[in-house]
């Protein structure tokens, strides 16, 4: 079982490091916007949020990345991944019920999010038990 913890700390930690976090804090209109049929060019206070927010994806990859070399970080970095996957799948299934349906690559996201803060819970449950 410790091969598939640090499997998933791995994918989901690099997925945040990378696209979630440094590409987009990097560039945010061509890796976050790029099919979401929104338009964020010349608005300096939309792109300081995303560049915000993906600081913080980019901050949570690399303690989920430590939890796979440093053994005393593992449960601290499922809680991490929990936290923030599954931030974010409430946040878009509360705007879901009171702003509507998104967009497809929104739902996709949405499904990633459940995915990964499902795996995340599956593994921690097994390291407490």
């Amino acid at each position: 079982m410790e091969i598939f913890n640090i499997v998933v700390l791995s994918i989901s930690g690099l997925m945040l490091f990378t696209l979630a976090g440094l590409l987009r804090l990097i560039n945010p209109i061509k890796n976050y916007w790029k099919n979401s049929e929104i338009k964020i060019e010349n608005e300096v206070n939309m792109l300081s949020e995303v560049r915000g927010m993906s600081t913080l994806m980019l901050l949570g990859g690399i303690v989920i990345l430590l939890g796979t070399i440093i053994p005393e970080l593992t449960l601290t970095s499922f809680i991490v991944a929990i936290l923030l996957f599954g931030g974010y799948a409430i946040g878009r299934l509360i705007s879901f019920g009171i702003d509507g349906k998104p967009g497809k690559m929104i739902i996709i996201g949405l499904v990633s999010e459940v995915f990964f803060c499902s795996l995340h819970t599956f593994c921690l449950v097994q390291i407490l038990v």
